[in-house]
């Protein structure tokens, strides 16, 4: 039994954290679905560096541009092409599973991220032109974006909660997914087919606290505090979904909104290469993983449940930083904001990639 199904049989599935047309057409992606991998994430930074970075996508965009196809629709020709083909490449996983897995994540355009009603248009009118139930449509946890998942999930759209830092707006997420249920539920539909994962970012936590201690020439807790947060969310995410809220929905047949570690490439050097893998395994999550470091753990990764270990040691290394006057919201704030801006940024030089190719033909 490979790595991956282990961790399936734990409760952990491992998605794929990367996307481009000739993984799809090569026959690469079905190796990694036969390997074990259970689902697919994309962002704006994944289709900039496949689109603009590489000559997979050439022909098609020959053919659009002679068609006199614009900028914004070659754009979601080539995108929604990989998407659906991706998903129905993990269709059968999907049923297998119940609607557990077999998931394929699209953003909706980072520019919206601070509009509630656009993100709500975009993501129906996305999820609407895909027309596959194992499609999930990405929704930035921002304040705007927190009431649109609400809504979204009220309407039976599957949604990934992306760019979440702090404790406080996975609450959040959590909560507007179950309202969303609610909404489902008292319009009497199926609740079993909507689904929900909430993004859950890693490593650029201990990036931005490993830079905040250094300033004060504090190192004990250095590449500490990412798994620290990352465990009291899974803490509060057990308490969101049991007791007499959650309850009603289950039997009605609901499922439970996993989170779902993503950022979970190791950026400093110095931290093992599976460090956001071998210490975030635990029921009822998913890890989204980058190609390299999915061969690094199905090379020397473990396999051992470790999320609710040490909550109190997590609690207690949160509450430390706080005392050495590091402001973890402030940070976990800041890492959103960035996060959108970065992602505006790639969708822009994607766009202008776009652009500047389509003059070639």
């Amino acid at each position: 039994m490979s790595k991956l199904n282990e961790l399936a049989g734990i409760g952990q599935a491992i998605w794929f954290d990367y996307i481009r047309r000739s993984l799809i057409t090569s026959g690469e992606m079905q190796a990694l679905i036969d390997q074990g991998v259970r689902g697919v994430t994309s962002n704006p930074t994944i289709f900039e560096k496949a689109i603009a970075g590489s000559s997979d996508y050439d022909d098609d965009l020959k053919d659009l541009v002679k068609k006199g196809t614009s900028i914004d629709d070659i754009y979601e020709k080539l995108t929604l092409w990989d998407i659906a083909h991706t998903a129905d490449l993990f269709r059968p996983l999907y049923d297998k599973t119940g609607g557990l897995d077999g998931y394929v994540s699209l953003e909706v355009n980072p520019a919206l991220a601070y509009d509630t009603e656009q993100t709500i248009s975009e993501a129906r009118r996305l999820f609407s032109t895909l027309n596959r139930p194992n499609v999930m449509i990405k929704v930035p946890a921002t304040k705007q974006g927190i009431p649109a998942i609400e809504t979204l999930i009220g309407e039976g759209i599957n949604v990934n909660v992306t760019l979440l830092f702090s404790v406080k707006f996975y609450e959040d997420a959590a909560l507007a997914y179950i309202s969303g249920l609610e909404k489902l539920a008292d319009r009497d539909k199926e609740l079993k087919n909507t689904a929900s994962v909430a993004s859950f970012f890693v490593s650029r936590v201990d990036t931005s606290v490993d830079s905040a201690l250094d300033k004060i020439n504090s190192n004990e807790l250095q590449g500490k505090i990412a798994i620290a947060n990352a465990k009291i969310a899974y803490e509060i995410f057990h308490r969101i979904f049991s007791g007499p809220r959650w309850e009603p929905l289950a039997v009605k047949g609901a499922q439970m909104q996993r989170l779902l570690w993503a950022s979970t490439g190791t950026k400093n050097a110095d931290y093992s290469d599976t460090l956001y893998l071998d210490e975030l395994i635990g029921n009822h999550t998913v890890n989204t993983v980058p190609p390299a470091t999915l061969q690094a753990y199905l090379d020397h990764g473990k396999v051992h449940a470790a999320l609710d270990e040490g909550i109190d040691k997590a609690h207690d290394q949160i509450d430390k930083i706080a005392r050495l006057g590091i402001d973890l919201d402030a940070i976990t704030d800041k890492l959103l904001k960035d996060g959108v801006d970065s992602f505006v940024k790639s969708f822009e030089s994607l766009m202008s990639s776009i652009r500047d190719k389509s003059k070639e033909f």
